[in-house]
């Protein structure tokens, strides 16, 4: 019985043993990738719905009854997917990944899109309307970052004549968001910590971003000092009581995402260890978020948490090498949400798209 139970012990430590060195094996070699197939996938979803102009949410403050206009008429350009801020991802989306794949829009269709919607004549109406008085605020700062990123990609197109085009025909509605977010940092005097649109480090990221590639220096130093201000004494974020029932975004994980752009690595390490402790832990993990039902527009935001979680794991990892057991946990919350995204429901099919590029772009 002896020699029995002994047995039984070295094959359950050789299991145990060849398992683990097994996990960590695939962890090493696991790699997700944007290739053509995902691409296709992708684009699908916002060229469905960019000319959509119903269902909509419009969300502004009508000033008289001449503005009960129909969501074309009203915003020419961002009219389509729902809402506006989900138009302005869905033509980054379109954008990013005809640059990177052109064979996506070999008959041109695309081409003929933007050049038809990114007019001076256009562009002048969407700037009329944030130019109301009681819609100067409207999509602050996720609308505005999400913009940012559109302008982003297009100014990084220089071997397409009529991107850069486009990028200079938006430049006035970019001109005005640049100025109202310089207005606006000064005076938030705390961060918006919500999983939802209005995330102080979501929208100051995706700024960050474009600030740093145009060479918008005023920005990038007024957002730096911003989140330096904002975040730089948190420590000890509750993570575990995420998510709420219909976040698409951390609160935690952003935060830590905008800080390790900010920060010196060094200075972003000794940061993270009191942000997150639990990070550090190579055995740590996170649920993914659970949809129950994929047509409620609020329930299927954990989609796209998971889809967020997952690029922020991603960036935490590049910055930090020895958090590299964060990518398979990112990998299983991307994993987790890509395999819904063609087949769901409007609610989820006209913004969810983006947010698997975004992770795939972090991978």
């Amino acid at each position: 019985m002896k020699i029995q139970y002994l047995t039984y012990i070295v094959i359950f430590l050789l299991f145990s043993c060849k398992k683990s060195s097994y996990k960590e094996e695939i962890n090493k070699n696991s790699k997700l990738k944007l290739e053509l197939a995902e691409a296709q996938k992708i684009i699908a979803l916002p060229l469905h719905c960019l000319e959509v102009e119903y269902p909509n949410k419009l969300g502004q403050v009508l000033n008289s009854s001449e503005e009960l206009k129909s969501p074309k008429q009203l915003r020419p350009i961002f009219y389509g997917c729902f809402d506006w801020h989900s138009s302005a991802h869905g033509y980054w989306s379109v954008v990013k990944l005809v640059k990177q794949f052109p064979e996506l829009d070999q008959d041109k269709t695309i081409d003929h899109l933007l050049t038809k919607v990114f007019t001076n004549e256009n562009v002048a109406i969407e700037k009329a309307f944030f130019d109301q008085p009681h819609n100067k605020n409207f999509e602050r700062t996720y609308g505005w970052a999400w913009f940012f990123k559109l302008q982003e990609e297009l100014y990084t197109w220089k071997d397409n004549p009529k991107a850069q085009q486009w990028y200079q025909t938006l430049q006035p509605l970019e001109n005005v968001f640049v100025e109202r977010y310089l207005d606006y940092l000064p005076k938030l005097n705390y961060p918006i910590r919500t999983g939802t649109h209005d995330n102080t480090a979501f929208g100051m990221a995706l700024s960050l971003e474009y600030a740093q590639t145009v060479g918008n220096t005023k920005l990038k130093d007024a957002i730096t000092a911003k989140a330096k201000e904002l975040y730089s004494n948190d420590t000890n974020c509750p993570i575990a009581y995420e998510p709420s029932g219909h976040d698409f975004l951390s609160p935690c994980l952003q935060e830590a995402w905008l800080m390790s752009k900010v920060l010196p690595q060094t200075d972003y390490k000794t940061w993270l260890q009191k942000f997150l402790p639990q990070l550090f832990d190579k055995n740590f993990d996170l649920e993914v978020g659970k949809v129950s039902d994929r047509t409620d527009g609020h329930l299927v935001h954990l989609d796209g948490l998971n889809f967020s979680r997952a690029t922020c794991l991603f960036q935490i990892a590049k910055v930090l090498p020895e958090l590299n057991h964060l990518r398979p946990i990112a990998e299983k919350h991307f994993n987790a949400a890509f395999p819904n995204i063609s087949n769901d429901d409007y609610m989820g099919s006209h913004w969810l798209g983006s947010f698997a590029l975004q992770a795939l772009d972090a991978e």
